[in-house]
């Protein structure tokens, strides 16, 4: 198991023994999934982040009102794949 992973792990797990005091085994699954699933998104959106926003404030003051379609397009992985 490389050290990076293990780093990780241990991070992971740090935060679930911080929620254990607020929240009871069986709500654990109602944070943690959507916490993490959250976290996902940030990072594989973290490249085109500026852009996005920029565009958005951009197109926001002109008033156009359907812009979803403009900033998917901004943001693309590496592969180019849509990820919206």
């Amino acid at each position: 198991m490389s050290a990076n992973f293990q780093q990780l792990a241990n991070f992971i797990w740090s935060v679930a023994d911080l929620l254990r005091g607020p929240y009871r085994p069986p709500q654990y699954e109602r944070v943690m999934l959507p916490l993490t699933v959250l976290r996902r998104f940030d990072a594989v959106l973290a490249p085109s982040k500026e852009a996005v926003l920029r565009r958005y404030a951009e197109l926001s003051s002109k008033g156009i009102p359907n812009i979803d379609a403009i900033l998917n397009n901004l943001a693309k992985d590496e592969d180019g794949k849509s990820l919206g």
